[in-house]
């Protein structure tokens, strides 16, 4: 399992409920097509962080980078049904940045690690 994030802050003018419902629409879009495992979205609490944090964090669960690979894809099709849930989540973000994380130690690595 891989961990994909997001963190995202929002434009001025859009409203978290909005977004919330609108991410819950294209993930859910998203797993039904294969392309992604679970995800969740967080909201920072309390306004509690410090300026480095945005107000939202998306993990997306994915297997492999075969399983991102084809979620990019899908992303990027010219499909109409595509375009709009992926537009009314992206015309609501005004900033955000990107990471894939991956379970450590993975076995690759402790193999690697136990032949020194």
């Amino acid at each position: 399992m891989n961990l994909y994030t997001c963190s995202i802050d929002l434009a001025n003018d859009a409203k978290a409920l909005a977004f919330a419902h609108a991410v819950s629409e294209w993930m859910g879009f998203l797993q039904a097509e294969g392309v992604i495992g679970h995800w969740r979205l967080f909201r920072r609490k309390l306004n509690l962080a410090s300026d480095s944090h945005r107000d939202f964090i998306l993990h997306i669960e994915v297997a492999d980078l075969a399983q991102l690979d084809r979620a990019f894809r899908l992303s990027g099709s010219h499909d109409d049904h595509v375009a709009t849930l992926y537009s009314a989540v992206n015309t609501l973000i005004a900033q955000e940045e990107f990471g894939l994380y991956r379970p450590f130690p993975d076995p690759e690595r402790a193999e690697r690690m136990a032949l020194l």
